[in-house]
């Protein structure tokens, strides 16, 4: 087990670490975005597995240093392997998905030989390619101008600075072509030209990635931080930017608990996304299993609660004038049939003042509960009549389904209803529908 250090001396290779991290988490990230939105998540799978032969290249006849010959070669693998797919799937009969698996497991075995064969000349290793050597990014320091500064920071640089200026001038196209390709086309926008340009920046990310993270990792940082993002908002800026921050708080989280752990950095960064993602999974406000499941009870609940005012206003309806108005609790309880959730809404109509006590055990509908429950059933016997009056359903038949709807009915939806019928005083069965309340 290591020790980490933020503050003090040796503290700058862990802020290096973090830095050099969080900037290639980021790039990957916002680019991931568009990816998860256009549901290309295993196309990014494979671009960052498919451009190790165009590195590779780039590596024995541009030589090390020449950054820009090493984006190009993997932009334009990047961009063959999106040709490739699109044209086993169109003119090869092949399912889109078996012709990703085709292209990238070939492509990448191509560089995994290349690599294997001409890593002296290269001076390319397998483990980083695939798992990068992120621990070691702040050793490898050189002079940029007046700083000293990790090797592998300019090009983590220059790939989020590009990174940044694509989705920049192209946000609207890429907005557009991500949720609507049909609408991008109408409006002059070509979606395929962007779809190609999305994924040569990906590539190119990916070759900026390659050195730090490797191929592995950098799957993780193009979908999990963008997932999680998708999980707690609707809006495309909003989630670019919760992206961005599940990328660097997964970097900081990695550089720090990898050593204390004595595991592999960029591992644990993946590792750190995998937890935020799972607390997304389950606390999302909107889409987490929790708040799911919540809201879930909630609308339980409340269909209990309406039920329950619904017994009580049929109860009244039938009730003989020598005979105590009411239910008894027991007896709703078991019209409901709901246990814990039908006592606990049985308790918050109490509460509210929606029932109230009438002597004899008894609960009946106070002055606003029934005004709760004739709209209620009015939603309920406006439909049993719609359904009779547009699909001739027999009488047997129009309970159940008005039981269901009734609680999704409201005011304008009850008013488009009576509209739609000769004659809205009584339903069916010839009870009386209560009146429009003001």
């Amino acid at each position: 087990m290591s020790d980490f250090v933020l503050w003090g001396p040796g503290a700058e290779y862990t802020w290096w670490n973090i830095a050099v991290g969080a900037i290639v988490n980021s790039a990957c990230a916002i680019l991931g975005c568009f990816l998860v939105l256009r549901r290309m998540s295993m196309l990014g799978d494979a671009i960052s597995h498919a451009v190790l032969p165009g590195i590779v290249l780039a590596y024995l006849f541009a030589g090390r240093d020449a950054v820009f010959m090493l984006f190009l070669g993997a932009m334009l693998v990047g961009v063959l392997t999106a040709l490739l797919v699109q044209t086993l799937h169109r003119f090869g009969g092949v399912a889109e998905d078996a012709g990703l698996g085709i292209v990238f497991t070939s492509l990448f075995s191509i560089g995994v030989v290349l690599v294997s064969n001409y890593a002296s000349r290269a001076h390319i290793d397998v483990n980083c390619v695939l798992f990068g050597d992120m621990d070691f990014v702040s050793l490898d320091r050189f002079y940029w101008g007046p700083f000293d500064v990790p090797r592998s920071l300019p090009k983590m640089l220059l790939a989020l600075g590009a990174v940044i200026v694509f989705v920049t001038v192209f946000w609207k196209e890429l907005k557009i072509a991500s949720f609507d390709p049909a609408l991008a086309t109408a409006m002059g926008i070509s979606a395929v030209a962007v779809h190609y340009l999305l994924m040569g920046m990906t590539a190119v990310v990916t070759v900026a990635a390659f050195e730090a993270v490797g191929a592995v990792i950098c799957v993780a940082m193009l979908i999990v931080p963008a997932a999680t993002a998708y999980l707690l908002t609707d809006r495309l800026s909003t989630m670019t930017l919760l992206a961005v921050g599940v990328a660097v708080l997964s970097s900081f989280a990695g550089c720090i608990i990898a050593p204390i752990t004595g595991t592999n950095i960029a591992g644990m960064m993946a590792v750190a996304a995998g937890g935020q993602f799972a607390l997304a999974v389950a606390f999302a406000p909107r889409y987490g299993l929790l708040s799911k499941a919540w809201q879930a009870w909630r609308l339980s609940a409340r269909i209990a609660a309406e039920d329950l005012t619904a017994l009580l206003y049929r109860a009244d309806e039938t009730t003989k004038p020598d005979v105590p108005r009411g239910l008894r609790i027991v007896d709703l309880l078991a019209a409901v049939g709901r246990g814990l959730t039908g006592r606990l809404a049985l308790r918050k109509l109490i509460h509210s003042g929606t029932v109230e006590p009438s002597g004899a055990g008894r609960l009946v509908l106070s002055v606003a509960g029934r005004r709760d429950a004739e709209s209620l059933i009015r939603s309920h016997r406006l439909w049993e009549a719609y359904l009779v009056e547009h699909f001739q359903l027999p009488l047997d038949h129009l309970h159940e389904p008005a039981e269901h709807l009734e609680h999704f009915i409201g005011p304008e939806l009850q008013q488009q209803l009576a509209a739609s019928l000769p004659k809205a005083d009584t339903d069916p069965h010839g009870r009386e529908i209560p009146p429009k309340q003001n």
